[in-house]
């Protein structure tokens, strides 16, 4: 194709890094601050790298509002890993664990923590193919649940929670890999939040974890020591090496993130880039959003035209002016387009550019 510019990537992940984040790392990759070496070829036990995984974390804590009594882990393994660590180290007293299935990644979550517990689905949106979130009340829980979880954001299906539910108390795990640090939340109302940090923090292969400290120590015995959280806690994420490189990156994500406004900038913006494209869709006759109005995802838009050999043809013309991977999930068709906090808003504009173009020329204007 020869574009002779950056492209648009709208991948699910991974995906979009902020340029000047890029262009920082580029300038460091041979020689980080002088050390004669790049950070690729470090020791995770020297003193400089002590330096980047401390000002990482210090950093997080900040644009998250992360109080000290709950530990920050740098970890490796994906949300998937997470799937099974979360119930090997909270099934801790009834063995029981209450879900929310609101798409596909939640309900694996959910078949995974079966393996270990009494697992309910406490409420689900897969009658309406996941296009909503359940609203529900601290009612709808277990008395004797070791803990709720959710899946804050559907990258799948282009949902998200417009609220955090009331659990009464018990305590409330949280995938968030599609949504952290996109908009502001109160994180002393979670016991747990994870994710995945290839969507808006740093290349694929870290994984945080953010976890009450009084949940720490609790895994049965016999559990091995990587899937036990008070490891990697007591060891201040070195027990093994970690994905140096990666929280590096994210570091330096984490700058940048405050040095335009922290989070609640960064949502501000979200926000407007989400509305502008839900808006043109809602007022096309050619695409259509499936997700409830209230319930629709910042960060990823799902769309279709109904019309699968359309879908393809609006894919591929959009790949020739550089806005690239559209394509909806492979289970559902279709298009999405994510929006992380790296996408500038000049990314929506060309994409809502080229949505109109295709709409014309199918002659539905």
């Amino acid at each position: 194709m020869g574009f002779d510019k950056r492209i648009y990537n709208f991948a699910a992940g991974p995906s979009m890094l902020p340029l000047e984040v890029l262009e920082t790392v580029q300038a460091n990759l041979l020689n980080y601050k002088g050390s004669g070496m790049s950070v690729m070829e470090m020791s995770h036990r020297t003193k400089v790298y002590q330096t980047i995984i401390d000002e990482a974390e210090a950093d997080l804590r900040e644009l998250m509002r992360i109080p000290e009594d709950y530990a920050v882990l740098f970890l490796q393994g994906g949300a998937t890993l997470q799937f099974s660590m979360v119930p090997v180290n909270l099934l801790c007293a009834g063995k029981k664990a209450d879900y929310i299935v609101t798409g596909s990644f939640a309900e694996k979550a959910a078949e995974e923590a079966a393996k270990f517990g009494d697992v309910a689905v406490a409420a689900s949106s897969k009658d309406k193919k996941f296009t909503y979130i359940p609203k529900v009340g601290k009612e709808a829980f277990r008395a004797d649940a070791d803990y709720v979880h959710i899946t804050m954001n559907n990258t799948i299906y282009g949902t998200r929670y417009p609220y955090i539910p009331d659990t009464g108390g018990i305590p409330l795990a949280c995938d968030w890999s599609s949504g952290i640090l996109s908009e502001e939340v109160d994180v002393t109302k979670f016991g747990l939040l994870y994710a995945g940090a290839q969507k808006n923090i740093a290349p694929a292969g870290l994984t945080l974890v953010i976890l009450r400290r009084d949940l720490i120590g609790f895994a049965p015995e016999g559990t091995p020591l990587y899937l036990d959280y008070k490891t990697h806690a007591e060891s201040s994420s070195m027990y093994n090496t970690p994905p140096a490189f990666n929280i590096y990156v994210a570091g330096e994500v984490f700058k940048h993130i405050k040095a335009r406004g922290g989070v609640a900038a960064a949502e501000k913006s979200n926000r407007e880039k989400a509305g502008k494209l839900y808006a043109y869709i809602d007022q096309s006759r050619l695409y259509k959003a499936p997700a409830e109005a209230g319930d629709r995802s910042l960060m990823n838009a799902v769309f279709v035209t109904g019309d699968a050999e359309t879908d393809k043809r609006f894919v591929a013309g959009a790949r020739e002016e550089g806005l690239l991977d559209l394509n909806g999930h492979r289970s559902v068709g279709g298009m999405r387009a994510s929006i992380y906090n790296a996408m500038p808003p000049e990314g929506v504009d060309a994409l809502i550019a080229f949505m109109e173009k295709f709409e014309k020329k199918e002659k539905l204007l």
